[in-house]
């Protein structure tokens, strides 16, 4: 069973940056299609980002051009680089498989991004 751990929020300023990081438990892990998700209150998750096996990267039009994802499969690990932060970008931030290819995993009990002056 694969879990997932993820870290790196905060409270920042309108146009700062955050490098968010989610760890991952499991030999396959190399092998899974990963993604962010986020959660405001009150709204549905969304699909932030996804990366490939083979790092083919996707985002949703909201974060591209200030969002990165990338992963490590020696380390376990699926960042997600952050800038230009926008108020609107405050939310819950998850990790898991990518959910349009995967049933997605438990989600674990990601991290705060707090985006205010």
């Amino acid at each position: 069973q694969v879990q997932l751990v993820e870290s790196g929020g905060g409270l920042v300023q309108p146009g700062g940056s955050l490098r968010l990081s989610c760890a991952a438990s499991g030999s396959m892990f190399r092998l899974y299609p990963m993604a962010w998700y986020r959660q405001a209150p009150g709204k549905q998750r969304e699909l932030v980002a996804t990366i490939s096996s083979g790092e083919t990267t996707n985002y949703t039009d909201s974060v591209k051009g200030r969002f990165t994802i990338s992963r490590d499969n020696a380390k376990r690990t699926v960042d997600l680089q952050m800038h230009s932060l926008k108020p609107e970008d405050t939310a819950v931030y998850y990790c898991n498989v990518d959910d349009t290819t995967l049933t997605p995993l438990g989600w674990g009990q990601g991290t705060q991004v707090t985006v205010s002056s």
